[in-house]
């Protein structure tokens, strides 16, 4: 999926910015978006470079901390797109569904859910809504496909709701 990701991205004339890593699903994303001729712009922690760095990118920032990383990379990006993964996954996504829950920014945000691999987080979310700490209006925020191709598709349609976060409480 991480490869048909990179294909689509290409295809539909999509650049792909990114943690910069040679390794893991998004290192393969980055390697098939570079293949079929497409542009890759990194952008890694002065801690990971000698580890995981990818040398054949189109552009490459090397940042201080994890938190310039992730400020520069939604400076540079228009939407996210999560795959499975861990904490860095998990993380990175909350902080930005967070941030457009506040209202700072509106760009869509989602996931590919290959093989049922959100179902559990997509679960909870769902279970944050009926138990009151989310608005269903901010839980629709969290695109999810089952391929980049229905992702893509929600993404360009995508408009994002106006809601406030904080509702006086009901009497």
């Amino acid at each position: 999926m991480a490869q048909r990701l990179g294909q689509v991205l290409v295809d539909q004339n999509y650049e792909l910015v990114y943690g910069g890593a040679a390794v893991g699903l998004m290192g393969r994303v980055a390697d098939t978006v570079l293949r079929a001729g497409g542009v890759v712009t990194g952008v890694i922690p002065k801690a990971l470079v000698h580890k995981v760095a990818h040398r054949g990118l189109t552009a490459l920032h090397v940042v201080d901390s994890m938190h310039e990383r992730k400020t520069m990379m939604f400076n540079l990006a228009d939407a996210f797109i999560a795959l499975p993964g861990g904490f860095g996954t998990v993380e990175e996504a909350a902080e930005l569904l967070t941030w457009a829950q506040l209202g700072l920014h509106t760009k869509p945000c989602g996931v590919i859910n290959v093989a049922g691999y959100f179902d559990l987080l997509l679960a909870f979310l769902d279970h944050a809504v009926a138990q009151g700490f989310m608005q269903p209006a901010h839980r629709a925020m969290l695109l999810v496909a089952a391929t980049p191709e229905e992702l893509l598709l929600q993404m360009q349609a995508y408009t994002a709701p106006v809601v406030e976060k904080w509702v006086a409480p009901q009497k």
